[in-house]
């Protein structure tokens, strides 16, 4: 089974689940707003793009270089900053002056240029391989005061930086002849060839629907799309708080030729990822993201649709090269243990973080799907078997992966309340001559939609995609809906083909048409229900046998909600050759007929050459007349002459 993509993959993956598009309207009661609170996450980006800025070649006549660095910020609180400062290509070959505007700033500076000057009104630790000055502006002055500034005491600026909420500052020095004599800011200033800044995202928004209970919490992360970015990869870096494991999901949506280089540490979490993504320090093969919504509302219904409930967090930023992510967590266990957790192996800690990033797990409305690539788990050392929580419940293995399918009420599956299947992997990892357990507990998301089963018997079990033309066949409705299971009904079924009118075979639960029949299906549980009935594909001598056909059935509730689904299957005739240029009874003995008839007639030719083209001695009848010695002397002088011409010559 293909994965489909929450981390798809050849191991399947979920990240995460089926591929497809999030229908909008399950984003409904979520209204993002700013998050006025301490943000649970601290998010930030690296960019060359200032929110004004320029450069000038106006230092070039001048002894120095001069760069200005004027910091705003959004919170009113003593913060970090860090800024590095190093030459181009040509080295420190000219001294150069770093002016550092940033009251509530606590900076520290480090070069690896000796003879580098820093003027501010930070609170400066020890600069690294610099000397310092203070500053005499005023907290509040603005760029033209700066620029003025400089100039008076430098002759020239080489170049200007607006900096809003920055975490960390890398300056590169020197000067380029091709910039204008003077530096004029500009808005949204392009600063890439001699600054790269990453900054906080301080518009982060939230939002939780009515009925958030119970369910985990959503991070969206939403690249702008900027077809003229050369950038084609993004290096994320997440972190998240020391506590327990926690039911939370990040969502990556960028342009779908982006691949996300993830890192990760102390983390427990779901991913759902646009284009392709790898996993840095784990492997270095490319996986296939899947296809997710471009907007606002697709994307949060896709966080619901998971059952999701809460948007922690979402987040719109710039293309970057750079994103680092520290979540914090939503909830503090209220008795801490008395006794410290023992640390686990590293091992168990790569196995957990591994396999909860890539989700080999899939469910369906009665059954679990694990598909696990074998080659993804090679920085695991030693996995010789992987099992569930029921150790009796072992994964096939081949030469390429891992293989597991049981129904949900097997192996040890607790079914949880809003749709989720919880259980372990129990990875039993080779040390030497004994084998150790790593249990990774999972839960497993089962798809609020309607599935439809094939079946060739009555016993309903394994299903296929083949439908027998002339020939019973059974299908199996079933749907998952703990809310109000007793108000989903089954509306109409219908089989299709190509060439043919649509024939109905159930309406309301109810056969419609001769060869159908609504049958008995299992007990409902409390949460799903199951429909069931036989019918016939029927197709009549003479006419064509489809290769394709398909079967659609809707499900809804009083409220007017259709759920809808196609099955697929291929046409077989068992008793017919397909009509697909194999010949017919009246073919096969026609060509026999005629190959008869040529055959005849080849003989009676041939006969007819070969009696008319004997040897005339050989036609002719011998004379009753002549005599026995002419007749004998006749033929030995025709011996001779055709034995021996000299002998013949000589009698004449």
């Amino acid at each position: 089974m293909g994965l489909p993509s929450l981390l798809p993959l050849p191991l399947l993956l979920l990240l995460c689940c089926a591929p497809g598009r999030a229908d909008p309207g399950r984003a409904a009661g979520c209204d993002l707003q700013p998050v006025t609170a301490e943000p649970l996450v601290t998010l930030s980006y690296a960019t060359g793009t200032v929110p004004r800025g320029c450069v000038s070649s106006g230092s070039l006549k001048t002894p120095q270089e001069v760069h200005i660095l004027s910091v705003q910020a959004s919170k009113a609180s003593t913060f970090t900053l860090n800024v590095s400062v190093m030459p181009r290509g040509g080295g420190c070959t000219r001294r150069a002056v770093l002016i550092l505007h940033c009251a509530r700033c606590s900076a520290t500076v480090t070069s690896s240029c000796p003879n580098l000057l820093v003027r501010t009104n930070a609170s400066l630790g020890p600069a690294a391989n610099a000397s310092s000055l203070g500053l005499e502006l005023p907290e509040d002055a603005g760029e033209r005061e700066l620029l003025q500034w400089a100039w008076g005491a430098y002759g020239g600026v080489t170049s200007y930086s607006q900096l809003q909420d920055p975490r960390g500052v890398l300056l590169r020095l020197g000067e380029d002849s091709g910039s204008p004599e003077e530096c004029v800011p500009q808005e949204r200033f392009n600063a890439t060839p001699h600054l790269e800044t990453e900054v906080f995202f301080r518009g982060v928004k939230g939002c939780s629907s009515g009925t958030a209970e119970s369910s985990g919490a959503a991070h969206i992360i939403r690249l702008q799309p900027d077809r003229s970015s050369a950038i084609t990869e993004v290096y994320l870096s997440l972190s998240c708080a020391e506590v327990a494991m926690s039911n939370q999901l990040l969502i990556l949506q960028s342009r779908a030729n982006l691949t996300w280089s993830l890192s990760v540490k102390n983390c427990h979490i779901q991913f759902l990822v646009s284009g392709t993504y790898k996993i840095a320090a784990m492997s270095t093969t490319l996986l296939k993201g899947e296809v997710l919504p471009d907007t606002e509302q697709g994307l949060i219904a896709k966080a619901f649709e998971k059952n999701y409930k809460v948007i922690a967090s979402y987040s719109t930023i710039p293309v970057s090269t750079r994103v680092t992510l520290e979540i914090q967590e939503h909830e503090v266990a209220k008795e801490p243990p008395t006794t410290p957790t023992p640390t686990s192996p590293p091992s168990d800690t790569l196995s957990h973080t591994l396999l909860r990033m890539l989700q080999p797990w899939k469910c369906t409305d009665d059954t679990m799907e694990i598909v696990i690539a074998r080659s993804l788990l090679e920085s695991i050392k030693d996995v010789v078997n992987i099992t569930l929580r029921d150790i009796s419940c072992q994964a096939e293995k081949n030469a390429t992966h891992f293989m597991l399918r049981t129904p949900l009420s097997h192996c040890g599956t607790s079914l949880e309340s809003k749709g989720h299947a919880k259980n372990e992997l129990i990875l039993s990892l080779s040390k030497g001559s004994s084998l150790r357990s790593v249990p990774v507990p999972f839960q497993c998301t089962i798809p609020r939609e309607l599935f439809l089963r094939l079946f060739p018997t009555a016993a309903f079990e394994a299903p296929q995609t083949e439908l027998e033309v002339n020939k019973e066949a059974y299908l199996q409705a079933s749907m998952r809906w703990e809310d109000y299971p007793a108000d989903l009904q089954l509306k109409e079924c219908w089989l299709a083909a190509p060439g043919a009118e649509p024939r109905l075979l159930v309406l309301a639960n109810k056969a419609q048409g001769s060869g159908v029949a609504v049958l008995e299906g299992p007990p409902s549980s409390r949460a799903r229900k199951v429909w069931r009935f036989r019918f016939t594909f029927a197709v009549p001598e003479g006419v064509r046998v489809p290769f394709s056909a398909s079967l659609t059935c809707k499900a809804g509730l009083q409220n007017n909600t259709i759920f809808e689904k196609v099955l697929e299957v291929t046409v077989k005739d068992v008793w017919r050759p397909h009509n697909n240029g194999g010949l017919g009874l009246a073919a096969v003995l026609g060509i026999t007929f005629g190959a008869f008839l040529i055959g005849a007639l080849l003989t009676a030719v041939l006969w007819y050459i070969y009696s008319h083209t004997r040897p005339i001695s050989k036609m002719q009848p011998v004379s009753a007349t002549a005599p026995a010695s002419e007749s004998s002397s006749t033929n030995h002088s025709i011996g001779s002459t055709q034995s021996t011409p000299c002998s013949t010559s000589s009698v004449a």
